[in-house]
């Protein structure tokens, strides 16, 4: 049986929760600066979290809301500089310090480097994303706290796709089975499950009635030891948060 080895965080939902208040800002105000009347409300961007990576949610957009647009010469040019236009709205939106990490996850890194575990990140999110939400959260040295940061086009399928997290495995010189997926939605779970790896789920607004198959617990955060975390699926909590102690319990469960 494979002892737990690492930890590999998605991003948006898991470690912040930067969908609503966060990404969907940023792409109004691209949309907005570009001279575009498109405007996505909290409902609208649910629905097109369906689909992962930012450059492909503009294009569903338009294929949904505004087909005659994927006709126009030079768009795929034309969502590339908006995606671009997006991600410094977004760093700079970090950089105020607006979104900040979810309860629980700062306690849990501290206490998986103090014990041992790697940390690795597999997300569909650009870099320079991840890169301004770890400095701003976590300070300068917040992206070196993870040894490998699998993020955005580096593989050219995305979740569900399992490529970004064989992509970390790969990096990281690791089997699945020495290693534990953190994720908030549907989509990740398939691409954990499918590149092989257990997950636990932590849920947010936009998730919260998705369904999370094959995931070994799904919770509504991380907690912290006064703001108890709840169990929505899989085992019993031992105690208010969700510590190493548990998730190591819950691999080797999974794993025997």
């Amino acid at each position: 049986m494979k002892q737990l080895q690492a930890l590999i965080f998605d991003v948006d939902g898991t470690l912040a929760d930067t969908e609503r208040d966060g990404h969907r800002v940023a792409f109004n105000k691209a949309f907005a600066e570009a001279g575009l009347d498109w405007d996505w409300s909290v409902a609208r961007y649910g629905e097109l979290l369906r689909v992962t990576g930012g450059k492909e949610r503009i294009r569903q957009y338009l294929s949904e809301d505004h087909p005659e647009a994927l006709e126009a010469p030079g768009i795929d040019a034309r969502i590339r500089e908006l995606h671009a236009a997006k991600t410094r709205h977004y760093v700079a939106m970090l950089q105020t310090g607006a979104i900040p990490l979810r309860p629980g996850v700062r306690r849990l890194l501290d206490e998986a480097e103090a014990e041992g575990l790697r940390l690795a990140i597999a997300t569909t999110t650009t870099p320079e994303n991840v890169t301004a939400l770890l400095e701003a959260t976590l300070g300068s040295d917040g992206p070196y706290r993870f040894e490998v940061i699998s993020a955005g086009d580096v593989v050219p399928a995305k979740k569900p796709a399992p490529d970004i997290f064989t992509h970390a495995l790969e990096a990281m010189n690791l089997p699945a089975s020495a290693c534990l997926a953190l994720e908030d939605s549907d989509n990740g779970v398939r691409a954990a499950r499918g590149a092989g790896l257990e997950v636990v789920v932590t849920t947010n607004d936009y998730t919260r009635q998705q369904d999370f198959d094959g995931a070994l617990a799904v919770l509504d955060g991380f907690g912290e030891p006064d703001a108890p975390a709840r169990v929505l699926a899989g085992p019993a909590l031992p105690s208010p948060a969700v510590d190493v102690a548990t998730l190591r319990a819950w691999h080797a469960g999974a794993q025997s």
